[in-house]
């Protein structure tokens, strides 16, 4: 009996349950990493803008979310992870956005902007 004891004492406080339910977080989110990168990776060029507008959205969201951690934050700890969320937050969205102005650049003419402004404004 002292050897089925020993595995337990290993696991610390945790129970059978816990443990079950960690590997099976773990299992979700390895299975969401696969078919997110499968999806992501079948993504046209032409519908990868517009996706990543929306990712972007979805970014600022979490950027408010970690905001709103770190005003409830209590101690020193949360207040670390809080601040580092937004840090990692903001740049995740700035990055976003520096790279679907990039994707937007690539659809433009030939033609430079201003030449264009120009043109849009002799027809007026």
């Amino acid at each position: 009996m002292a050897g089925l004891g020993a595995p337990r004492m290993a696991l610390g406080s945790e129970s059978e349950g816990e443990v079950v339910e960690a590997i099976a977080i773990i299992s979700i989110f390895v299975l969401a990493v696969f078919v997110g990168f499968e999806v992501v990776s079948k993504v046209s060029s032409t519908l990868h803008t517009p996706l990543m507008s929306g990712a972007n959205a979805i970014h600022g969201v979490i950027l408010v979310g970690a905001i709103i951690v770190a005003d409830h934050a209590e101690t020193s700890l949360e207040l670390g992870l809080s601040v580092v969320a937004i840090v990692l937050a903001t740049i995740n969205m700035v990055g976003g956005f520096v790279v679907t102005d990039r994707m937007l650049e690539m659809f433009k003419g030939k033609g430079s902007p201003k030449n264009s402004d120009k043109g849009a404004g002799d027809k007026k």
